[in-house]
This record gives C-alpha cells, structure tokens and sequence, in this order.
C-alpha cells in the first residue's frame, strides 16, 4: 500500500524529471492530510514552490465572480432574474443580446451568447487557441470586462438563452461588466472585499503580470518541441485577470474558500441555491451558478491557461477539500489523481 510519503516522493521525483511544478493540498474537517510543493516557482532566480506560493488560477476565477454576484442579490442590487438588457446601456454589451437573457442564464452557461475563446469546433479557428487572441491585441490594455466586450460584441449569438449548456467565457466577462456598472466598482476590488477579505484569503488578489510581486509563479508554457526551454506567459494571458479568469490564489487560501462557501459564511441565505446543481452535462457532470459538479459528488472548478493548470474540489460527504495549482498546464490532473489514488487506498473502502 502506498504512504503519503511514497506519494511525496513519487511526486518529487516526476516533477525533477518532467520538468513540472504545482503544489497540492489534501484537508479534512479543516485539517491537513497531506501538503506538497513541487519544482520551481520561478526558474530564472531558481525559487522552489513553497507553501505561500501564489499560482494564476484561470477560470477558478469563475466562483470568485459568482460569489460576487451572489453578494449583491443579497444586498438587494440585483436579482438572479434580471435581465440582462435592463441592467447595461446598448454600449456595455453585445449587439444582438437577446432581450430574455438573464443573469441565471449567464452564470449557468446557459446564454446562448458568442464566446470570444472556446475550444469547439463550431467556431472561428482563432478562437481555439486562447493565446493567439493576444498576437494582434496588446494583452497589456486587457484592464477591466469592458475592454473584452470588443472580442465578441458583434458576434451573432450560437442561440436563444436557456437552450443548451455551453461553456462562455463571455459570459461571466458579462457578469462582471453588470457587476461593475450596478456598483460603480471595479470588479477585482469588489472580489478583493467581497471574497477575499470576508474568507480571510490574505495571499490572494488579482496581480499584474508586469509588476513584482513576491511568491508569485511565473506560468510557463509547455516547450514548443522536444528540448526546447520553456517560455513565460506574460505575453499569452491578459495583464490582470477578470471576471472570467485570472486571480491569484494559494492551495491555503483556496481551502479556506471552499470551506467559507460550504459553511454559508460568502453566500449567506443563498448558499443552497447557488450551488444546487440546475444543468446536466452529460457522463454524471452537471452544473451549478457558477460551480461544477462531478460524478462523484464533489463540486468546484478547474481552469486552464497557458502556463495555468489548477483544480479546486470540494466533497461535501466527507467535509474534505482537494486543491492543486501549477504553473505549467499538463500536470494538474495527474497530480490530483495521485493524491486520489492514495487517499482512497490508504482510507475505509467505499469511501474516498
């Protein structure tokens, strides 16, 4: 049977010899089961993952926004019913946004509306590739959800909200122009306050890749051949991240997240319906506002960038919360699937 230190071990030995780097955490009723750092932060000052290690999250970015949006139909600012139209003048949203398009619709992904970066066959190929949107456009004016509108505004929408599930980034760039316009705040501030702040997540934010910051990773794309060095990102991914991905977080902060959002403590009286699950994937996947669920009973999110790999889990059968952050984009499945695999061998069989 494998030990956490077996686990600890073989994970140290495949991030020397695959040249990748992360950082897992295991809690359980809020204590550690098991805490890995792994490979290098930032290659260039030789600065090994540690446990304050701030990772770009991607899209786990994506609860943050809907935790936001949560906050204020709690305050009373907004409903999950409003519609879209009523909330932004012509010039703050997409041309031919249908007039039922609510902000349920948009948290679901359930809108309908053209995304600006997808992998789906159906659309133009430069959308498939998220790094290519940034080779004509200066990623460095990429501020605020506003100065995203321009990628998909005039796009004809794929279909009527409320039709079928399809992942949109546009989406939640949507929310967080709402979110900003209904405030008069800029979005990562209002996250900054009304997430990070109230979970007590002092490590995380929304950082710019050009400015220092300590125990940030730099994210590293994979080599473009064999033996090729690997490259920064801070030329693939927006400047500061947005509504639909881009924060900054650690495993630490990010447990406390999932355990401050299961306990009621962010989303108050709304917890239970924000993350009953409403949309059905297909294969045991289904959907929430704002949180995914998997076959297996857990709920969280994942993201993806370049030079991003992260996973978030939480499985509320067992009070127990799953974190893993890289800063390189093909390791984060398999480093939660070996945390996995030695969590449910080393624990009563039939339960994970």
């Amino acid at each position: 049977m494998n030990t956490w230190q077996d686990l600890d071990d073989r994970l140290r030995a495949r991030a020397a010899d695959g040249d990748v780097s992360g950082s897992v955490l295991l809690t359980r009723a809020g204590q550690t089961i098991f805490h890995g750092c792994y490979g290098l932060a930032d290659r260039a000052a030789a600065i090994p993952v540690g446990p304050g290690t701030r990772f770009g999250l991607a899209s786990v970015t994506k609860m943050f926004t809907a935790v936001a949006v949560a906050g204020e139909v709690s305050a009373g600012r907004l409903s999950l019913d409003n519609r879209v139209v009523e909330l932004l003048p012509l010039e703050e949203r997409p041309s031919a946004l249908h007039p039922d398009l609510t902000l349920a619709h948009l948290l679901l992904h359930t809108s309908g509306i053209a995304d600006y970066a997808e992998e789906d066959e159906t659309v133009p190929s430069y959308l498939e590739d998220y790094a290519s949107l940034w080779l004509a456009r200066p990623n460095y004016r990429m501020l605020r959800p506003l100065d995203f509108l321009p990628l998909f505004r005039d796009l004809p929408p794929y279909r009527p909200p409320g039709q079928t599930w399809q992942y949109s980034n546009a989406g939640y760039i949507l929310l967080g122009i709402v979110l900003e316009r209904v405030t008069g705040r800029a979005y990562s501030d209002l996250v900054q306050e009304q997430v990070f702040d109230r979970a007590g997540m002092s490590a995380s934010g929304f950082f710019r890749l050009d400015e220092p910051h300590t125990d940030v990773a730099v994210g590293y794309l994979d080599p473009p051949f064999p033996g090729a060095m690997r490259r920064t990102n801070i030329y693939s991914v927006p400047v500061i991240g947005g509504a639909d991905g881009g924060a900054f977080s650690t495993v630490t902060d990010l447990d406390l997240f999932l355990d401050r959002v299961a306990d009621g403590s962010l989303m108050g009286g709304l917890t239970e319906e924000m993350l009953a699950p409403r949309e059905t994937l297909g294969d045991g996947y289904r959907h929430a506002y704002g949180f995914l669920y998997y076959p297996d009973g857990r709920f969280g999110h994942g993201g993806g960038d370049p030079g991003v790999g992260c996973l978030v889990h939480r499985f509320p059968d067992q009070d127990a919360n799953l974190v893993v952050l890289c800063n390189v984009e093909t390791w984060a499945g398999e480093l939660r699937d070996a945390v996995l695999e030695t969590w449910r061998g080393l624990t009563v069989p039939g339960r994970p």
